[in-house]
């Protein structure tokens, strides 16, 4: 029997959705089979808030086959339906809205405003917008290409998608997944992480209550080594998408391999944020404060390395420090808070270990610590400034995911442009400047997979988001989502009724 943990009523108001299990099997909760069990720990506290059985092969197994067993039906319905479907689902979410913002802020600890402003509505927009693109699954115009025949492109669903999805945005990433994949007439078998299986559960059930066929969307929640390596791997899984970090990803793409899958990923980041010399420095220094802590840093598209033109340099590292040291951590469940915790104390941990590592090489201008007092049992840590670092050092090239900030001069615009691409990864960037010849050339220039202009981290439905290098490759959001979910197929008519055709004498008689 699950157990309901001590959080109340008003921090978790949906624990009551949760009485059946932590596996969403063909529209209805059931309890995963893998014999260990697991809790959803709210961060700030340590508290553990439920406890479920984890999903084990039998699990996984029972979920592919309800999804193979929906597709046809599915797969087989008009756009008009499948788009009608994401509608309700849409306004099913709009009307849950609060619950899902409050068990996202309790499983993941950020602030509630964020879940409210940010990631619920943003779930909420995407789901409305592919009710929208389900109208819009298009392949090329037909035409006689080759004079005899006519050709045209039929975008067809792949069949079961098995998708794993990430702890730090664990809503919006259910939503990247199954979204573009069920518009598109796939069925989804989709592994939230253990740490936070909250949401996607609710979103699961939300897409029933709104008429979604049994089957069509199924959530397994277990470890990534038994129920995520046993979904990628399964031979009724037509196409894996995940996102996590590169190493993890690299596992998924050899296990995806030996079935000659479909693959998307959306791996790591670091994310470059230049400033140049003719900038407005008051916007780029509230830009990478912004862009650096949302959601505790844990963000792969986060401001990471600070680029500065050495004109800027000094101002920059002052005022943003001093910005730093203004944002107030505390109860993600508090109006007055703009930060909130770390996942989990191991996430805690090693974050102050790239700090505590770089003290022998660079300079933490502020932060570097976790706070005491009442925030003490949580998995707090304040924001930080590091400047002073060199290029090369880890705090500069690898993906740190916490609130931390690295700032680097530069000189000339070249040199810039040269640090920024210097890193395995290319997932995001941003470059501010007064100028549009600097911004075009940075946009042009700069490898990562989206750029922005004096701001950092927007993002909307309407618009791909993926990387390049070590990020990965594919795309989530956007009409280009679908490249990723369907198959191409093209399709030839002949036109000429001959029995026998020119291009037969190549195989049989003459001319």
């Amino acid at each position: 029997m699950h157990n309901p943990g001590t959080a109340s009523q008003e921090r978790f108001p949906a624990a009551d959705r949760f009485a059946e299990g932590a596996q969403f099997i063909a529209g209805r909760l059931t309890k995963g089979t893998s014999g260990r069990r697991h809790a959803v720990v709210d961060p700030a506290t340590g508290d553990e808030v439920y406890t479920y059985d984890l999903a084990g092969t039998d699990d996984v197994d029972a979920a592919v086959a309800a999804a193979r067993a929906a597709f046809p039906g599915w797969a087989s319905a008009t756009p008009g339906e499948r788009s009608d479907a994401l509608h309700r689902f849409a306004a099913v979410l709009a009307e849950r809205a609060e619950d899902l913002a409050r068990a996202e802020s309790l499983q993941c600890g950020k602030p509630l405003k964020l879940s409210r402003e940010f990631d619920v509505p943003g779930t909420v927009d995407n789901t409305a917008f592919f009710a929208g693109a389900a109208r819009h699954l298009q392949g090329q115009s037909a035409g006689e290409y080759s004079g005899d025949h006519t050709s045209y492109v039929r975008r067809e669903p792949i069949g079961v998608v098995g998708s794993i999805a990430p702890w730090n945005y664990p809503l919006q990433m259910a939503a990247w997944k199954v979204l573009p994949a069920i518009a598109a007439g796939n069925t989804i078998v989709l592994k939230p992480a253990e740490l936070t299986p909250l949401t996607s559960l609710l979103f699961a059930q939300a897409a029933t209550a709104a008429g979604l066929p049994d089957g069509v969307l199924n959530i397994v929640t277990g470890t990534g080594r038994e129920a995520g390596e046993h979904l990628v791997g399964h031979p009724d899984v037509a196409m894996t998408s995940f996102t996590g970090s590169t190493g993890v990803g690299k596992r998924v793409a050899e296990v995806a391999t030996a079935t000659v899958k479909r693959l998307h990923l959306e791996l790591g980041g670091k994310a470059p944020f230049v400033v140049f010399d003719d900038a407005d420095l008051d916007a780029a220094v509230n830009g990478a404060v912004a862009g650096a802590l949302i959601n505790t840093g844990q963000d792969c598209t986060a401001a990471t390395r600070a680029y500065v033109q050495r004109p800027l340099y000094e101002a920059f590292v002052e005022r943003t420090a001093a910005l730093m040291e203004t944002v107030r951590l505390g109860d993600p469940f508090a109006p007055g808070t703009d930060l909130g915790p770390l996942i989990s104390h191991a996430q805690r941990d090693r974050v102050a270990g790239f700090v505590e590592r770089a003290r022998a090489y660079a300079r933490v201008v502020t932060g570097g610590e976790a706070p005491g007092g009442d925030l003490a049992k949580g998995a707090y840590y304040r924001p930080t400034l590091i400047a002073g670092a060199a290029q090369d050092s880890e705090i500069v090239q690898s993906e740190i995911f916490g609130p931390v900030l690295v700032v680097l001069p530069f000189d000339t615009d070249d040199e810039g442009i040269r640090l920024a691409n210097d890193t395995p990864y290319g997932l995001a960037a941003s470059a501010w400047s007064g100028s549009v010849y600097r911004a075009n050339r940075a946009t042009r220039d700069i490898k990562a997979g989206c750029v922005w202009i004096n701001d950092h981290i927007p993002i909307i439905s309407e618009m791909p988001h993926g990387g390049y290098k070590a990020s990965g490759f594919g795309k989530d959001m956007s009409m280009y989502s679908f490249e990723e979910y369907t198959q191409v197929k093209h399709v030839m008519f002949d036109n000429t009724a001959v029995a026998r055709k020119d291009w037969h004498r190549t195989i049989f008689g003459d001319r």
